[in-house]
């Protein structure tokens, strides 16, 4: 009897929960007081899973990982450029252009600007067009620039940082895919253990019912008891709770 209030005991607590797993509440009142009754039995597939796809499968799929090979890159990127920092620069620049140019233009005898003009002649916007479209005035500059860091000290610093960083983000990517493989590793081996659970509990099942069916025979012609005949259906409601268990634990 104390087996039987433990086991409804039991009963209550997984139905109370999966009631708050599917948020019975919400569909009204009184229907947290609703009995829950299971309208299949639980079965089971067998599962072909190899520890290369599952490995895959997780290395692909999981966030953290993902987030961790993000950071790497970004990590990679802050090295580059903090390299960058300390080398020179050396630019090329090159550039040409051509003006146009207009205004009064004054007229000297013989040439001669030192001497009192003898006449005018009007410019306007539209020469100086011209003249730049002509390309008349053509103009050409080229240069080289080098640029040498100076504050080198600092760069480097940076630069040893951005290294540290690095090597960090790559040993925690390291540390993250050794423990996920572990952890598939575990499942894998986890899941083939449940199946052949699943297969020996199945086979003490079967067992147990032929057992109490030829206990109940001879309890039929008189040569057992009613106490044996319990105590075989016991052991086949074990049987089937342990199969059930395995199916679950399994799934």
């Amino acid at each position: 009897e104390a087996d039987i209030l433990q086991a409804e005991a039991v009963l209550k607590d997984n139905e109370d929960r999966l009631k708050t797993i599917i948020n019975l509440a919400a569909e009204g009142e009184g229907a947290e007081l609703a009995k829950i009754i299971p309208l299949d039995k639980p079965a089971y597939e067998k599962k072909e899973v190899t520890l290369d796809e599952a490995l895959r499968a997780a290395m692909e799929n999981r966030p953290d990982l993902n987030a961790t090979r993000i950071d790497l890159k970004n990590k990679d990127l802050n090295l580059s450029y903090s390299r960058n920092q300390l080398l020179p620069n050396l630019s090329l620049n090159a550039s040409y252009w051509s003006p146009g140019i207009t205004g009064d233009q004054l007229i000297y005898p013989l040439g001669d600007p030192f001497a009192e003009p003898i006449g005018l002649i009007e410019g306007s916007p539209s020469d100086a067009l011209k003249d730049a479209f002509n390309f008349k005035y053509n103009n050409w500059s080229a240069g080289i620039t080098l640029d040498i860091p100076l504050n080198t000290f600092l760069s480097r610093a940076d630069y040893a940082q951005a290294r540290v960083n690095l090597d960090q983000a790559m040993l925690r990517l390291k540390n993250q895919e050794q423990q996920l493989f572990l952890e598939i590793k575990n499942a894998v081996r986890a899941a083939q253990t449940d199946y052949k659970r699943v297969q020996a509990y199945k086979v003490a099942r079967e067992l147990a019912a032929k057992t109490l069916e030829a206990e109940e025979e001879k309890l039929k012609v008189g040569i057992t008891t009613p106490f044996f005949v319990l105590q075989y259906q016991t052991d086949l409601a074990t049987a089937q709770t342990n199969e059930l268990k395995a199916m679950i634990d399994y799934n």
